[in-house]
């Protein structure tokens, strides 16, 4: 695999000042790659600038086959690809295998809807007028992704910004640069012609700077922290730049007296504890009506005691590593402030931060209250805090009582329950009897302080298409 620049056809940077690669469930380093800045980032919009005239005339059909081979090819490469993922990244083994499947999803979803973006007709204002709405790719996009999903999240903008005619950038994560390579690697394979896609890793300053400032650059879509999102929708405004952000999330799971026990437990857990806690959609509050609390809470429990945190590599592992010490030391301190404030620890409640490498123990913490910080802050970690609650109405308040509106769970049997609550909750993602609500074909994202703009479904390729609308006399 090639560890450097991806620009216009071309791997390059490799004289460039170099970022070590470490893995977080050693702390060894795993490779370097090349820290790009200005330059290399103009590079990349000239050569994605120089190639959307060819690309946005190519045919639907010949921009599904691109993007239906590298599915194949990802999916052909899948064990190699989760491999590097569980290096860089920490998680499990089984957590990257699935996540490139979900990845490829992406591929295999959006190779369909290149084939499907459809203008339409509207009746003229008389018998001589023709009104015609046409859909057009809206022309060189970026994107910046995270570490914590390095390949989904790189996939999910990828392949709807193809399909739908546009070039593009990608800027991934630092900690995570090896799986946006290999996936660009796959598109160099699939015959993606030159500058259609580019990487760029490096300074994240000064890489966006150039992508908020130069005007050929019209959409970014961005995946990260809440305080960055605000940064680029003030920096978006002297162009009126498109964006599309997936910013912080604070999930609310609430399980209800009626809910089918066996499921919650099992549902709540791949919630919480996927991908180690380490996901914007992690139920990071637990609301438990007070007539199954007991239940739910010792069967929780129970299932909690039985993971263990360790290398990803090892599959006697459930939970793999924190990604850095940043993240640790937030996932503890939530921890202790709640202990210090009265909530008991049932299960977990310790970690290890050693030679670079860092890992937390999955944990439950019960008799928790509304005004313990980790009730506040996002965690990012595989703690699960319990807190119980009356009524149905308190559960809903609770639940929306937070700037976020990205996730959110509900576990109940009954369908008016269900109904009502769903439609009550203020988040963009609900999932009812369902701890993996996320799809390649639903149109995911969220409300208030967690961004706007979708990925997946129907609404993922209209972000990188603009409406133009012809109105012409025929008489």
């Amino acid at each position: 695999m090639k560890n450097e620049l991806y620009v216009n056809g071309s791997w390059t940077g490799s004289s460039l000042e170099q970022i070590n690669v470490t893995n977080p469930g050693t702390g060894a380093l795993i490779s370097t790659v090349p820290k790009a800045g200005k330059k290399e980032a103009e590079s990349a919009v000239d050569a994605a600038s120089d190639a959307l005239s060819d690309w946005k005339q190519t045919s639907a059909q010949e921009r599904s086959g691109y993007l239906r081979e590298v599915y194949r090819l990802m999916m052909e490469q899948k064990e190699e690809i989760a491999e590097l993922m569980t290096l860089e990244n920490g998680k499990t083994l089984a957590d990257s295998k699935a996540e490139v499947v979900y990845a490829a999803s992406f591929l295999d979803w959006f190779a369909d809807e290149a084939k499907r973006v459809y203008g339409r007709k509207i009746p003229g204002k008389h018998a001589g007028h023709r009104i015609d709405v046409l859909k057009q790719p809206i022309g060189v996009t970026a994107a910046i992704t995270p570490w914590n999903f390095p390949a989904a999240m790189i996939t999910r903008k990828l392949a709807p910004a193809l399909a739908a005619g546009c070039t593009f950038i990608i800027k991934p994560a630092t900690a995570t640069p090896l799986t946006a390579m290999k996936i660009i690697e796959l598109c160099e394979e699939a015959g993606i012609p030159e500058g259609v896609v580019n990487l760029l890793t490096g300074s994240a300053s000064d890489i966006t700077f150039v992508f908020m400032e130069d005007s050929r650059v019209r959409k970014v879509s961005f995946t990260g922290s809440t305080e960055v999102g605000k940064m680029l929708i003030e920096q978006s405004a002297a162009q009126v730049k498109k964006l599309s952000l997936e910013l912080g999330g604070h999930a609310p799971l609430l399980v209800f007296d009626d809910a089918d026990l066996d499921k919650a437990v099992k549902e709540a857990a791949i919630a919480k504890f996927r991908n180690g806690g380490q996901s914007c959609i992690a139920a990071n509050r637990f609301y438990v009506q007070e007539g199954i609390l007991d239940a739910f809470t010792e069967r929780f429990v129970e299932k909690v005691k039985s993971m263990k945190a360790g290398d990803g590599m090892k599959e006697e592992n459930d939970i793999g590593a924190v990604i850095d010490e940043d993240g640790y030391e937030k996932i503890d301190k939530h921890v202790q402030n709640a202990i210090e404030q009265g909530a008991n620890v049932a299960a977990g409640g310790t970690g290890s931060a050693k030679d670079g490498a860092y890992f937390y123990q999955p944990t439950v913490l019960t008799g928790v209250t509304s005004d313990m910080l980790i009730m506040q802050e996002e965690t990012f970690g595989p703690v699960a805090p319990i807190q119980s609650f009356k009524t149905e109405a308190e559960a809903i308040e609770l639940a929306n009582n937070t700037p976020y509106g990205l996730a959110s769970y509900v576990f109940t049997e009954d369908a008016a329950t269900g109904t009502r609550v769903t439609e009550a909750l203020e988040f963009g993602v609900v999932g009812w009897n369902d701890g993996v609500p996320s799809a390649a074909q639903a149109p995911f994202g969220g409300l208030k302080e967690s961004g706007y703009g979708r990925e997946g479904g129907v609404e993922g390729i209209e972000e990188y298409l603009e409406t133009k609308y012809v109105a012409r006399n025929i008489e």
